[in-house]
């Protein structure tokens, strides 16, 4: 069976609907490491789907008839994990009435899922690594050392290595864990899956409570396309089940799905998302950074008029042909996009209480408009540069300001040496 008649057994087998390329190289890379039995993070945000990801690669290895066990670390309190986990003996602690398996006893020969492995104590993680390193463990209250042979897949949608800075995940784990990396990308970065997500989850209702099927008008389609779910895959299917649930039979027009929104979230949806680029092309978001700099100049120039900030020789050095160049023009008006990737007002707020609160405002406008012209690479790493220093650091921030993935922004200032 070649790998390309593999991806779709195991995305009918799963009920995994998406052609985007960035999911089927996920979901290659996890059929072709089932076979092989090494140990693998699955990262993505909370929400995309990335409990799929371990049993595609339990069901498809050697192990598929042994047990397969999940286990949500995030969900178990700290003084019970290490029992969960590992077992404990009788009188070990106080309501130890017996002599309990762990999870790691349990799933001798199988495998066994650590959902949101950030969330483990570390004196957990350092049992973990013995069992990883050795497959050896100790039930709390035991001195008797077990050995079990199971085969561990994780996940999480914190960064780790950023963790493993800040002290709150060991390094060596984290390398131990990481011997292949699956990374599930967000559902705002699978394009057209959107739809196709959509329209399935709503014949899914339609067919489960016996109601009529909803559609989706164009308009609406483009919104939930610009739209950035947060809340990934389990939101969409969210928001398609209460749309099919209060709209039975009908189209739901562009202003129903807003309304069916979060709150906070509505704006999202009027436009402001990165349009969907390939993973392996970043031209889209090259050019989106290229605009958000010709719109940022382009408002400054307005500032300066405002201000009364305008040189005074500006006209005389233009019309000489000398001097500092004219400030860009306002984008096409052909860019129907360009008014939402001008800075929020609230910044334009501060950048001109900055400017006519110090004596060299006038120079700090000179030195953004009077500057050469800048390539491509320069004026990307100029944005990212002053969305990181506009919000202390916050790389969060900076990336929604950016309308840009955390993901994508953290490439940005590893390849700039920005960090």
């Amino acid at each position: 069976m070649s790998i390309q008649e593999e991806i779709t057994s195991v995305c009918r087998r799963f009920s995994i609907i998406g052609n985007s390329p960035a999911l089927i190289h996920a979901i290659e890379r996890a059929v072709k490491v089932a076979p092989i039995d090494l140990s693998v993070l699955v990262t993505g945000e909370s929400g995309s789907g990335k409990e799929f990801f371990p049993r595609i690669i339990h069901n498809s290895g050697a192990r598929k008839h042994k047990k397969y066990i999940a286990v949500n670390c995030g969900a178990i309190p700290e003084g019970t994990i290490d029992s969960e986990l590992f077992g404990h003996e009788k009188g070990a602690f106080t309501g130890a009435i017996s002599t309990r398996k762990g999870y790691f006893e349990e799933a001798d020969g199988g495998t066994i899922f650590l959902d949101e492995v950030a969330e483990l104590p570390l004196t957990t993680q350092a049992r973990l690594l013995r069992v990883l390193e050795s497959g050896e463990f100790l039930k709390v209250g035991s001195s008797t050392v077990q050995k079990t042979d199971v085969r561990i897949v994780a996940a999480t949608n914190v960064n780790l290595p950023e963790a493993v800075a800040a002290g709150r995940f060991r390094e060596d784990l984290y390398y131990r864990l990481s011997t292949v990396i699956i990374d599930v990308p967000p559902l705002n970065e699978r394009g057209d899956d959107i739809l196709l997500l959509a329209r399935k989850f709503a014949a899914d209702f339609s067919e489960k409570y016996l109601t009529e099927p909803i559609s989706f008008s164009e308009e609406a389609q483009h919104a939930m396309t610009l739209y950035r779910w947060p809340g990934n895959v389990r939101q969409l299917k969210n928001v398609v089940e209460q749309l099919a649930l209060f709209n039975a039979g009908e189209e739901i027009s562009r202003r129903e799905f807003i309304d069916a929104l979060p709150t906070p979230a509505r704006e999202g949806a009027e436009g402001k998302h990165v349009p969907y680029a390939d993973r392996h092309s970043y031209e889209q978001e090259r050019e989106f950074l290229w605009q958000t700099l010709f719109a940022m100049r382009a408002e400054i120039s307005e500032l300066k008029g405002a201000l009364g900030l305008a040189d005074r020789h500006g006209d005389e050095n233009q019309s000489a042909g000398g001097g500092r160049p004219a400030l860009l023009p306002r984008l096409a008006p052909r860019q129907a996009s360009a008014k939402d990737l001008l800075a929020p007002e609230e910044e334009l707020l501060r950048m001109s209480t900055d400017l006519t609160s110090t004596g060299s405002g006038n120079d700090r406008i000179q030195a953004v408009t009077a500057a050469d012209p800048l390539t491509l690479e320069e004026a990307e790493k100029e944005a990212v540069a002053n969305a990181l220093r506009r919000n202390n650091g916050d790389k969060k921030l900076a990336a929604e300001q950016l309308n840009i993935s955390q993901r994508t922004l953290y490439r940005k200032i590893k390849e700039y040496g920005l960090d």
